[in-house]
């Protein structure tokens, strides 16, 4: 009788999951063949597309000029970002999950390191959610003073509901006191975004 206790306990362990009390939580490993095919990705049109896409909505976004409705940019004191609404565009989930590490890779190559990168699975009341997370710190030298932030700290988060991609979110977090110098601006962060390649 303890395996199917096993089962039921599985059951209302996922029903009864939260966002602080996921169902799964683990850290995101790609296997071998998902990063060959990430690699083949990369090489193809789509990757630049979507940062070519992504650079002038934020340019338009500067000027005050009306962007995509899939597209929306956070501006605080502390936090500056962007949301991709995924359901208004025309991507498969491979590409956009590939997009999701694209970033993260454009953001190593900036003297970035991976703090962790991990993947919750809990349940809504209409969908169970996926949200997989790659959160990246800058390299900083704790003898320097005051510390430099870079672009602060960089989430980068993907939404999945029932296995469809939902959205995509990218944040820089900077700390606004005197230990640290001021942060580079989210500007300067899109342009080495983009790259030169």
């Amino acid at each position: 009788m303890a395996f199917w206790d096993n089962i039921a306990d599985l059951f209302r362990q996922a029903e009864e999951s939260t966002p602080a009390k996921p169902a799964i939580h683990e850290l995101i490993v790609r296997s071998p063949e998902e990063i060959a095919d990430f690699e083949r990705w990369k090489r193809t049109h789509n990757s630049r597309r979507l940062l070519d896409w992504l650079n002038q909505q934020f340019t338009f976004h500067l000027e005050g000029l009306p962007i995509d409705k899939g597209l929306g940019f956070l501006d605080t004191d502390s936090s500056r970002g962007f949301v991709i609404y995924l359901q208004e565009l025309n991507y498969s989930k491979a590409d956009i999950v590939h997009f999701f590490d694209f970033l993260k890779e454009r953001i190593q190559s900036l003297n970035y390191r991976s703090d962790i990168s991990d993947r919750r699975l809990f349940s809504r009341k209409d969908w169970v959610e996926t949200q997989e997370r790659h959160y990246l710190k800058p390299r900083i030298k704790l003898d320097e003073n005051p510390i430099q932030q870079q672009f602060g700290n960089i989430t980068i988060q993907l939404e999945i509901r029932d296995d469809l991609v939902h959205n995509l979110r990218l944040r820089a977090t900077v700390y606004n006191d005197s230990m640290y110098e001021e942060a580079a601006s989210f500007r300067a962060l899109m342009v080495a975004l983009e790259g030169n390649d």
